[in-house]
C-alpha cells in the first residue's frame, strides 16, 4: 500500500501534476454533463479547519459527495486538537477511522506532523507557508483557457505569502517564469527564493513584473491572522494594486486570477474581477474539479 500525502506541490512529480490537471478537466466535463461517477462509495473524508473557509470546505465536501463518499467537518471546537491533545495522538486516532484527511491550519509543521503519524493520505488545505490546492485550480484554469503554461511568464503582484510560495514551486515544476512584485519587507523568504533563482525574479514595483506577462495573479494584502496589520499593509501595498492600467502593460491575452475572497478597491480595482481577461470564477469552480482529481489520485495510490 503506497501512502501518499499532498502537503506541497513537490509531493508530486511534474508528470503526476500534469496528469492530475488533465484528469481535473475530464472530471469537470463529466460533472457538467451530469454524469454520475462514484468510485469511492463508503469512503469518508475528514476536514479539519483551524482557519475558516468558503471555497475549501464547499469544494472538498461537494467533491467527496459527488464521488459517492461523505465528509466530516471538524473545527477546534469539535475536537481535542483545540484542547491541547498532541497532534501525533490525534492523527493516530482520526486516521484510523477515516480514508483521507484535509487540514486547513496555521503552521506548516502542523500538517507535516499530522501526516507523519497518519495511516491515510493527508492534504494541505492551506497553511501559512503553502496553498498547493489553489495552485492545482489555477494551473487547470490557465491550461483550459490558454493551453500549456510552460515557457510563459506569470506575474505575482503583492505579498510574498503562502500563495506566492506555491507559485514559486509551480514555476519550477511547470517550466514557466515567475516575476514577483512585492513591497520591501514583504518579499518571499530569501531561503525559499534561493532554491528557485533559475525561474523566479523579484521586483520592487508592479509595472516591471507585469511587462509581457501571460498571467497576473494577486491576493489580499492582509491574510487571515494579519488583520492587526491592515492599516500598515494598506500603506505599504498602495502601489501594488492590480487594475486595468496594469493589465494594459501585460501581454494582450494576459489572464487575471485571484484566489478569493477579494477586497475591491484594495489589492484590485473595483471592476477587476469582471475584466474581459479575468478567469476568477472559473478558477474558483476549478477548486472542486482539481481537488476531486487529487483525492482520486491519492486514494487510488493507497490501494496499489
Amino acid at each position: 500500500m503506497a501512502l501518499r500525502h499532498f502537503l506541497t506541490l513537490r509531493d508530486l512529480s511534474s508528470s503526476e501534476l500534469q496528469s492530475i490537471l488533465a484528469r481535473a478537466s475530464e472530471l469537470k466535463r463529466l460533472q457538467h454533463e451530469k454524469q454520475i461517477f462514484q468510485p469511492f462509495v463508503g469512503k469518508v473524508l475528514g476536514m479539519i479547519f483551524e482557519k475558516s473557509s468558503t471555497r475549501t470546505r464547499i469544494s472538498f465536501e461537494a467533491g467527496i459527495n459527488q464521488f459517492g463518499g461523505s465528509a466530516i467537518f471538524l473545527s477546534p471546537r469539535d475536537t481535542q486538537l483545540g484542547r491541547g491533545e498532541p497532534i501525533e495522538d490525534s492523527s493516530r486516532v482520526i486516521s484510523s477511522m477515516l480514508d483521507i484527511v484535509m487540514i486547513r491550519t496555521f503552521g506548516h509543521e502542523i500538517v507535516e506532523q499530522f501526516a507523519s503519524y497518519s495511516k491515510v493520505p493527508v492534504i494541505n488545505g492551506l497553511t501559512d507557508d503553502h496553498h498547493p490546492c489553489q495552485l492545482l485550480a489555477d494551473l487547470q484554469t490557465y491550461q483550459e483557457h490558454r493551453g500549456s503554461i510552460e515557457g510563459k511568464t506569470v506575474a505575482w503582484i503583492g505579498d510574498g505569502n503562502n500563495m506566492c510560495n506555491s507559485y514559486i514551486e509551480a514555476a519550477h515544476m511547470m517550466g514557466f517564469k515567475l516575476k514577483i512584485a512585492s513591497p520591501k519587507g514583504y518579499e518571499p523568504k530569501p531561503e525559499f527564493l534561493s532554491e528557485f533563482a533559475h525561474c523566479v525574479e523579484v521586483f520592487d514595483n508592479a509595472e516591471d513584473a507585469a511587462v509581457n506577462a501571460d498571467l497576473i495573479v494577486t491576493d489580499v494584502w492582509a491574510s487571515m491572522g494579519q488583520e492587526e496589520e491592515q492599516k500598515l499593509r494598506e500603506q505599504a501595498f498602495a502601489n501594488f494594486q492590480v487594475n486595468e492600467k496594469l493589465m494594459d502593460i501585460a501581454h494582450p491575452d494576459c489572464l487575471f486570477m485571484h484566489c478569493l475572497p477579494a477586497h475591491r478597491g484594495e489589492e484590485i480595482s473595483e471592476h477587476m474581477l469582471d475584466h474581459k481577461n479575468s478567469v476568477v470564477w472559473d478558477e474558483a469552480e476549478n477548486r472542486l474539479h482539481a481537488q476531486k482529481a487529487l483525492m482520486e489520485f491519492l486514494l487510488n495510490e493507497q490501494i496499489k
